[in-house]
């Protein structure tokens, strides 16, 4: 997934479309992308409910519904797909392979961090003109957001979504918690 993050980077470079307003790591995508790495790499709990959270909404969705503006077989088409599907395969070898799940009360955590990467994308909107996330102005192709309403309500929209999102994956992920509690019990 680094390699894919760094290739997409230097692809951009190489055909001299690489610009602060589009390319900088503001993107929920890059903070999935930097999240899966280090979560693979030290599995620490808030990693992981990070990379829960975000992958099984935010990578889930640019995975089946992937807004691409290169083809088939540019490099940056590979990449797409690379750090999207990764993330989620990523989450399944953490969850059902290391068994880490997340902790009660993890949904709260990672919105405040989904609510602080928002923050400094919007800043980073302010700095370069750019529209990271999404927040200045919706993509130019079809999107959910497009049933949100007008700016800035569909900010507000997809907030309230994302928090509903939680909520069920909190619920999934206590499901899955006690599971493993009964099958460690049973084990003993």
């Amino acid at each position: 997934m680094g390699a894919a993050f760094v290739a997409e980077q230097v692809a951009y470079l190489a055909v001299g479309e690489w610009s602060a307003r589009v390319n900088l790591p503001l993107q929920l995508t890059d903070g999935v992308t930097l999240v899966s790495i280090l979560a693979l790499w030290r599995p620490r709990p808030l990693l992981v409910e990070l990379l829960w959270f975000w992958a099984l909404t935010a990578s889930l969705q640019a995975t089946l519904t992937p807004d691409l503006a290169q083809p088939f077989p540019d490099v940056r088409y590979f990449t797409y797909f690379t750090v999207h599907a990764g993330a989620l395969i990523a989450l399944a070898m953490l969850v059902f392979g290391r068994r880490v799940l997340p902790r009660a009360g993890a949904m709260w955590r990672a919105y405040a961090a989904t609510l602080a990467w928002a923050a400094l994308a919007a800043m980073g909107d302010l700095a370069t003109g750019g529209n990271y996330m999404f927040l200045r102005h919706k993509p130019a192709r079809a999107s959910l957001l497009d049933l949100m309403g007008r700016w800035p309500i569909y900010i507000a929209a997809a907030g309230v979504l994302a928090l509903a999102l939680y909520a069920a994956l909190e619920q999934l992920a206590r499901a899955l918690r006690i599971r493993l509690a009964d099958r460690t019990r049973d084990a003993a």
